[in-house]
């Protein structure tokens, strides 16, 4: 078992794609199958089962991505103490709410991506399940929440800001005809929920429950895109960030509801495990999120 191997297991592991994991290290695919086989027959446990095109981890395997991140991250560490290098460089993989992704992020990008074009950055729509675990297994190297907390003693949460969201219906509404809409007033109706920036999906189901109000009656969309475009032709309501459906709300596509409980606030949270290594890159990325979300934020 050599370094070589466990980072291209590690990649392998995250991407969970032979394919994609042979672009990312500039291998050939079957170099990288080789690797995963000779790798096997030293430990002589299979670490991944082969599902058709689709690769998953097994127990095994993931035993040994907890210790690949450490010994790779050690490795990383002390050859960046040792070389007096301190340039990011390798890859990220950061987990983002859609909507986070969309209107906060991307002058992020652009200023990390001008000063590091050699840091390869991966964004994987986020999902508060199971979250911590990929955070712990290094699938996962930063994450981004909105939310009002989360609570792991093992992971450094960092607040950056906040947003607002805001309950919204279609133009054709009729509770936006009313002066105030009550939480009781919710009953019956349609809820349209997000996969991908469900991080405050949490509170909304809450108020509902304490109000009594079901909410049996929900779709649920890979897309905020799409799940938008569903309210705006009355399919039901949903709670979503401000800064996402502005643009909406000024073009009357969408109406804010005139809801009792009014803009709720959550925090943007940023937050990694507190073991892993802080390299120059995932520095460097965290350094630039702060000043530009929190620059944002006081503007």
């Amino acid at each position: 078992m050599d370094i070589r191997q466990l980072r291209t297991f590690r990649t392998v592991a995250r991407l969970l794609n032979f394919n994609r994991a042979a672009e990312q290290l500039h291998y050939a695919q079957s170099s990288i199958s080789a690797q995963i086989q000779s790798l096997e027959e030293e430990l002589g446990v299979p670490l991944f089962d082969r599902l058709g095109r689709r690769v998953i981890l097994t127990e095994a395997g993931l035993r040994l991505l907890n210790h690949a991140e450490k010994i790779v991250n050690l490795v990383d560490e002390t050859l960046a103490e040792m070389s007096g290098s301190s340039q990011p460089q390798g890859s990220l993989t950061i987990r983002i709410p859609e909507s986070f992704g969309v209107h906060r992020l991307p002058p992020v990008i652009r200023e990390f991506h001008s000063r590091f074009p050699n840091v390869q950055l991966n964004f994987i729509t986020c999902t508060h399940e199971a979250l911590a675990n990929d955070l712990r297994k290094g699938l996962t190297d930063l994450a981004f929440l909105l939310t009002e907390s989360i609570q792991a003693a093992d992971l450094v949460v960092e607040s950056l800001g906040c947003e607002h969201l805001v309950l919204v219906a279609g133009p054709d509404c009729p509770l936006a005809l009313k002066p105030v809409v009550q939480t009781a007033d919710l009953a019956g109706k349609t809820f349209l929920f997000s996969r991908v920036d469900c991080s405050y999906r949490r509170i909304f189901e809450k108020m509902l429950d304490q109000a009594g109000v079901a909410h049996d009656h929900s779709l649920e969309f890979y897309s905020v895109e799409a799940m938008k475009r569903s309210v705006m032709a009355g399919v039901g309501l949903t709670i979503l960030p401000e800064v996402a459906v502005a643009d909406d709300l000024a073009q009357c596509r969408l109406l804010a509801l005139p809801w009792v409980e009014g803009r709720i606030e959550v925090a943007i949270l940023m937050i990694r495990y507190q073991e892993k290594w802080l390299s120059p890159s995932l520095k460097a990325f965290m350094d630039i999120t702060r000043k530009l979300i929190q620059g944002d934020q006081e503007d």
